[in-house]
């Protein structure tokens, strides 16, 4: 059998390495920037300070990179794909409050997408001050992010091409200019002894603060997990290996700079550009710009496609998703891209430098990094591994990034708040929507069916009701065949009676899958009332009107109905008879009864709304084939109404 496209895409092979490259590695890629900058901004160069730091460095890469994600998280293989709400989708039916940590996780990631191109476009156009340092930088970045932002609508298929080679060139560049540099103090090389790491973060006065720094170097791994439907693990796996080499030469090539210069104050110099020979310096901020363009873009498009899962897993209010090109996994969503920029430009005006960046940047990744644990544990607990080796995993991990979080948070002051502050936003604003949903569910009553055939059948060829439309379709939230929702009910029969020649009932499965495309088809009253239940995975679009229409077609193609008008006149000439989509927008007409909690979720749900598509677009239907029915779910009742009736 000729493998699919999918799997080609996840086969080892040299163009799904350079793929990775150019993808995977953009983020964790640009870190040589600025670690550094960020250790040694505020103090004395120190031997032991650069031989720890380093240390430090190597062993974050190795346990943290290599080990937890490269190695186990990646086996968290949603069909290919990757990603904590993936990871997510894996474990959701283990416990329900595990949306928590999936929403912490989802609305850190988004922030980091705020601060990345920020901090590495800065970083990298800085450059530009070791010789013209009268040259403001802050407006050639602000131009750069500007135009990175506005191109997203036109889609980026042509740009994603040529990622992979500028990205080889990148690494190779970087480890080609530290490998070079390491002969000025060859002793650098025992950092990669863990001594040394630890000594450090034992006996470093402001231990904290460093590690907060240190753990710059590996904030792009969370992405190179997101990632893994665009190239596969294998791919990741085998990339990832010259990836840390090509930083870790450069990290050392920088130690090597920095013990010749103890003793003094790193000041305005950055160690990446210091290393780099004067006529290479021009050479070194395009390429490095190019690099940082590319990690924002991966950034970026990687919070697209984190939208576009909430919004199928209803943690986001419905917002419009475009496909700007034929490539798979290629999407725009407007409002996030209007939401990152707007976020980008906002750290830019607080901090200006990215040496004053760092201190918001690896606050938000953090703590995605401690929910993906979290998450990870219940994926491991799935595949019945034993519970000790879950344990140790769980435990030596959570501690790690608990210190890597303190250090995170002593720098709350300098500019962490601001990362707290924008994933609280975005926290706020998915568990409000899905906790108004959760709200909203308990006050919808289901009924059987069954009792409701007899009448359904009658009112379908009852001539004395003018006919609403030859087929009538409602969206269902009902699990169960056999139920239905009371308000669809009293919309067919109660409120104005809606005849039809056929009603059809439409029920969306979001799968665990990403890209499940199945659906079921009841005959539940043969040529009368027929259900059809579509799973979708959380990575497909919801076009309903298109999806149904399709079944349709395959129902008529195969002679399992007929849905040819009946009106005499279109029916001699074989017209096929009108469909009309009822949506019923359930409301709470009344909240005194509910929590003060619930009550503020209500509210923030009611400002999300206004923002959001309407139900029909949200679901992909065509509106001029739409009714809108604005039902109450909790209608007061009248024995709690006190009336006293006086004779006239």
């Amino acid at each position: 059998m000729k493998p699919s496209k999918h799997e080609n895409v996840h086969k080892l092979s040299l163009a799904g390495l350079l793929i990775s490259l150019g993808i995977v590695f953009g983020d964790i890629g640009t870190s040589p920037l600025y670690v550094f900058k960020a250790v040694f901004q505020r103090g004395i160069i120190d031997r032991e300070l650069v031989i720890g730091s380093l240390s430090c460095v190597f062993w974050t890469l190795t346990l943290q990179t290599t080990i937890k994600y490269v190695w186990i998280t990646l086996n968290a293989d949603n069909k290919g794909e990757g990603g904590i709400l993936s990871l997510y989708s894996l474990v959701r039916k283990k416990a329900k409050w595990l949306i928590i940590p999936a929403i912490i996780g989802a609305s850190a990631l988004l922030a980091d997408g705020m601060i990345t191109p920020a901090i590495t476009i800065s970083s990298a156009i800085e450059g530009i001050a070791i010789h013209n340092p009268t040259v403001p930088t802050v407006p050639i970045v602000v131009l750069i992010i500007s135009l990175l932002f506005l191109i997203q609508r036109f889609g980026t298929s042509i740009v994603g091409r040529v990622f992979g080679p500028l990205m080889m060139i990148w690494f190779t560049t970087i480890a080609t200019l530290g490998a070079m540099y390491i002969h000025h103090s060859p002793e650098v090389l025992i950092a990669l002894n863990p001594y040394y790491a630890i000594k450090t973060i034992v006996n470093h006065p402001q231990a904290l603060v460093l590690i907060g720094a240190i753990f710059l170097c590996t904030t792009g791994a969370e992405a190179l997990y997101s990632d893994m439907g665009h190239c596969g693990k294998k791919n990741i796996r085998i990339s990832w290996i010259f990836v840390k080499i090509a930083l870790f030469l450069n990290y050392l090539g920088q130690g090597a700079w920095l013990l010749e210069h103890q003793g003094n104050a790193l000041g305005d110099k950055n160690p990446f550009y210091a290393i780099m020979p004067d006529g290479f310096i021009l050479y070194g901020i395009t390429i490095a710009t190019i690099a940082a363009v590319i990690a924002s873009q991966a950034m970026i498009s990687g919070s697209y496609t984190l939208i576009s899962e909430a919004v199928r897993l209803n943690i986001w209010p419905k917002v419009t998703i475009r496909y700007p090109s034929d490539q798979k996994g290629q999407l725009y969503v407007p409002s996030i891209n209007l939401i990152l920029y707007l976020g980008c430009m906002l750290v830019i005006a607080v901090f200006k430098e990215s040496s004053k960046m760092d201190a918001a940047y690896g606050l938000a990744i953090n703590l995605t990094f401690l929910m993906t644990t979290f998450l990870m544990c219940y994926f491991l607990l799935r595949l019945h591994i034993n519970k000790i080796w879950i344990v140790i995993f769980g435990v030596f991990y959570s501690v790690i990034e608990l210190g890597f979080l303190f250090g995170n948070l002593s720098k709350i002051h300098h500019g962490g708040w601001l990362t707290l502050l924008l994933a609280a936003a975005l926290f706020t604003a998915m568990f409000s929507w899905y906790g108004a949903r959760k709200i909203k569910n308990r006050f919808v009553k289901f009924n059987d069916i069954r009792e409701y055939f007899p009448i359904i059948s009658e009112l379908s060829e009852d001539k004395s009701v003018p006919q609403f439309a030859s087929h009538l379709v409602y969206l269902t939230s009902a699990n169960n065949k056999n139920e239905i929702e009371s308000k669809i009910i009293y919309s067919i029969i109660n409120k104005k009676p809606k005849r039809a020649d056929v009603y059809w009932l439409v029920h969306v499965d979001v799968m665990d899958h990403p890209h499940t495309r199945d659906y079921v088809v009841d005959q539940l009253i043969p040529n009368k009332l027929i259900r059809i239940d579509f799973k979708l995975g959380f990575r497909e679009e919801q076009r309903i009107s298109l999806l149904f229409r399709k079944v349709v077609e395959d129902m008529v193609e195969k002679g399992e109905i007929d849905i040819t008008s009946k009106y005499e006149t279109l029916k001699k000439h074989k017209v096929t008879g009108d469909f009309n989509f009822v949506v019923l927008e359930k409301i709470i007409s009344k909240t005194h009864d509910l929590k003060w909690s619930e009550r503020l979720i209500l509210e923030i749900y009611k400002l999300l709304k206004r923002c959001s598509l309407s139900e029909e677009k949200g679901f992909g239907l065509d509106s001029s084939f739409v009714t809108l029915e604005r039902v109450p779910l909790n209608i007061p009742n009248t024995t709690e109404v006190k009336l006293t009736r006086r004779n006239g």
